[in-house]
């Protein structure tokens, strides 16, 4: 042997006794890739399965090799590692071939296989020093001795980063292009296999121009490997694809609803609940949220543009120097996020006629016509100071159909919308606030607020316990109350519309929302009496006034507390839970709590008499058919529907709530600052259209729902009291005194609907006189 040929003997031994002596026994424990457990993410569904959040440090959907699409696999390893399945761990041909690059101008090169790849990604840093490399190359040795091909390529497929926060390629499939991995075509599997090599130099997102050149080079490389065919190579050479720009946004905006989920797994699984791959399905209906979010969305900003534009929300200098000026625009628009389609933009050029404008993006957007409805006050040469478009005002424009553009603003109003199923207590759909990520404030189940007039079914109902029906007539007349009597100051509470009409029924005067003749009936009945009534429906009555205001609504009430109120009168007299969860099972789909509501009411929850809910309900029909709510009838055309407006004073709350259908729903609208809606703004122009909105959707394909009569009652008249009460005839009138005549001019009593076909089992009678 040549002395040259001793010299590379000796050199061997001696690397490969350094190898198995000095590194071998400092490698770490390969523990973390034999029991592998990916970081994946909490994800958070609909019940009809549709993704709405995710919460952790990493974008991660495991897949098994098992069910990863044979050609993603060819097409990676036809990229990053040809000869897998023919090395041990190291590849030294092209090891070989890397090297002689590398000496000729540093280490540029790599010919890192794909075991060599997990070792780094589990275990070293990407720095290419040679220490770092020794240790690679021992570690995929000891990696491919530990597990076998398909093992290694399950941990790299699942573990790899790929862009946009991506881990694995189930995760990339679902970013880039809205699929299931199974899904994607050859074109965009390579792609997806051309991002190892630079995340972000190929991605698709920030740089499509290089990430389809990459594609490029995956697809000749696999038709050279004869992986693919020659048709199969041109028809995935020319496919346009459709890149989704927007990452990890959801199709159904429910982030409140999300957000409430991720609380709740929080506090039972603290921080293993963003890495151990949970899932939580909640009774969310997808088609109901979406109708939810669109409603509260579209009525907000009705109310927005009924009442004015507030004018740019900031002006910028805007420098003669092209680079200098997109500085300038990029620098303002960043400092304002975006809200779904209404989106912050530069005024540019400001006409007659026309006001051009610039996004983030870059894009020049010019708008006329309908789209300077709003702002035409601020086109005026003597608009007022602070309102007045120019050049370099900050604006919002809002994308509206086929393309076309307005200017708009971000609502400073609030608003609120939750659903449930009047049996089990399921939500269906859940809106906490105009926009999410501009307020995480969620109004459904956080505001306290106060509840008008629709506190006063609840208060008509503790009166038909107390011998009162809807035809008892009450004296609408002007009531001044002592000091003595409130405990406090005189008092002489006013209708809304400040008209008095003389003596009405109950029924009359809940639909027309009476102010005065509801004092009336809770001074009969005593304060302290109706104040524990409350209770029964699961309003916090620590929070209810102990006056006669409480007829009034002044006392606090969230809008979640108000569906459950009123599904006591939807159901029949039932207490129901809102619940938000159905199931939450972990990585592996084991169930880890799941909810089991009963699917028939129980009398153990019964909290009111059914005769009550019935009776409630016939009035509550009445506000929608002929009272201030008798518009959601006339859109909707539904003859089960029931509901109450409410309007607090000077309209700071508006609300409606109603349901029908087997679904119970709350709107809300006001300031979180607490300020007048508007003097012609009521629960009616407000809330109620958000309410009929998200019903249209919700019952197109719910039947109506009808109610059998309760055995124990009567009808008098047309209307139906208690049988135990039918001798009292001093309950069927209320304060027709000498001193509180009706007054004059006002209009005639309303007269008693005409008495309906006689019920089977129920008895008909005459009036009884009233004293």
């Amino acid at each position: 042997m040549s002395v040259a040929g001793a010299g590379v003997v000796l050199g061997g031994a001696l690397i490969a006794g350094y190898l198995l002596l000095v590194i071998a026994p400092k490698l770490p424990s390969l523990d973390v890739i034999t029991d592998y457990r990916p970081k994946l993410p909490l994800r958070i569904y609909t019940a009809d399965k549709v993704l709405i959040g995710e919460f952790g440090e990493e974008h991660r959907d495991f897949v098994p090799i098992k069910d990863m699409p044979e050609m993603m696999k060819k097409a990676l390893l036809a990229i990053e590692d040809s000869r897998f399945y023919e090395h041990h761990g190291i590849d030294w041909i092209r090891a070989l071939g890397a090297a002689r690059s590398n000496l000729r101008g540093g280490f540029r090169q790599g010919g890192s296989t794909i075991t060599m790849q997990v070792a780094r990604n589990f275990f070293l840093t990407r720095d290419k020093v040679l220490g770092r490399k020794l240790n690679e190359v021992m570690l995929a040795y000891k990696i491919e001795a530990a597990l076998n091909k398909e093992q290694i390529l399950e941990l790299y497929m699942n573990q790899i980063y790929l862009g946009q926060r991506s881990f694995g390629f189930g995760s990339a499939a679902q970013v880039y292009f809205g699929k299931s991995i199974k899904d994607l075509s050859i074109a965009e599997m390579a792609m997806l296999a051309g991002l190892p090599q630079n995340p972000a130099h190929h991605n698709p997102v920030s740089n499509p121009k290089r990430a389809k050149q990459r594609q490029q080079v995956v697809l000749k490389r696999l038709r050279e490997l004869d992986y693919i065919t020659e048709a199969q190579y041109q028809k995935a050479l020319h496919e346009p694809l459709r890149v989704s720009v927007r990452g990890q946004e959801f199709d159904t905006h429910a982030e409140y609803v999300a957000e409430l989920a991720r609380q709740a797994v929080y506090t039972e699984f603290k921080d293993d609940s963003y890495t151990k791959g949970i899932s939580v399905y909640t009774t969310i209906l997808k088609a109901d949220q979406d109708a939810a979010y669109e409603s509260v969305r579209r009525n907000v900003l009705a109310y927005d543009q009924r009442h004015g534009y507030r004018g740019p929300e900031a002006y910028i200098d805007l420098p003669a120097d092209a680079d200098e000026r997109e500085d300038a625009i990029d620098e303002a628009l960043q400092k304002r996020p975006g809200s779904d389609r209404l989106i912050p933009a530069v005024v540019l050029e400001v006409g007659a006629k026309s006001v051009k404008v610039e996004t983030a993006s870059g894009e020049e957007i010019t708008i006329g016509g309908d789209g300077l409805n709003l702002a035409k006050a601020a086109l005026s040469p003597g608009a007022k100071e602070g309102i007045g478009l120019r050049p370099g005002a900050v604006v919002r424009i809002l994308q509206g159909e086929k393309n076309s553009w307005s200017i708009s603003q971000v609502p400073q109003v609030a608003a609120a919308f939750v659903s449930i199923d009047d049996v089990t207590g399921a939500y269906h759909a859940l809106v906490g606030g105009f926009d999410f990520n501009l307020q995480k404030f969620n109004h459904v189940t956080q505001a306290w607020r106060q509840p008008g007039s629709s506190i006063k079914p609840f208060i008509y109902s503790s009166a038909l316990e107390k011998g009162f029906s809807p035809a008892t007539v009450i004296n609408d007349a002007p009531l001044h109350m002592s000091g003595a009597e409130t405990g406090n100051e005189d008092w002489s509470p006013q209708n809304d519309d400040g008209v008095f009409d003389g003596p009405i029924t109950m029924r009359t005067a809940l639909a027309k929302s009476k102010n005065v003749a509801s004092v009336r009936i809770l001074r009969a009945i005593t304060v302290p009496y109706a104040h524990n009534y409350l209770a029964k429906f699961g309003f916090d009555i620590a929070k209810q006034p102990k006056n006669y205001t409480m007829a009034l609504g002044t006392g606090s009430v969230t809008p979640l507390q108000m569906a459950g109120a009123y599904a006591v009168f939807a159901n029949g007299g039932y207490a129901v839970q809102p619940y938000l969860i159905a199931k939450v099972v972990d990585g592996t789909g084991k169930v880890l709590s799941e909810a089991r509501p009963a699917q028939a009411l129980d009398e153990s929850a019964r909290v009111i008499d059914v005769r009550n809910a019935f009776v409630t309900h016939g009035m509550l029909q009445e506000v929608v058919r002929s009272g201030t709510g008798a518009a959601a009838t006339k859109q909707l055309g539904r003859s089960d529907i029931a509901g109450k407006t409410g309007t607090t004073s000077d309209a700071v709350d508006g609300w409606f709530a109603g349901y029908g259908g087997g679904i119970v729903a709350i709107s809300w609208m006001g300031f979180d600052d607490p300020k007048s809606l508007g003097g012609r703004e009521f629960g009616a122009t407000v809330a109620m259209p958000i309410w009929i909105d998200y019903m249209r959707v919700a019952l197109a394909r719910r039947p109506p729902v009808e109610r059998a009569v309760p055995t124990g009652l009567t009808q008098l008249n047309g209307e139906w009291l208690y049988d135990e009460f039918m001798g009292d005839a001093a309950v069927h009138s209320l304060d027709l005194d000498d001193e509180a005549k009706q007054p004059e001019g006002a209009e005639p009593p309303a007269q008693p609907a005409p008495a309906p076909t006689p019920t089977p089992g129920a008895t008909n009678v005459a009036p009884q006189p009233v004293n």
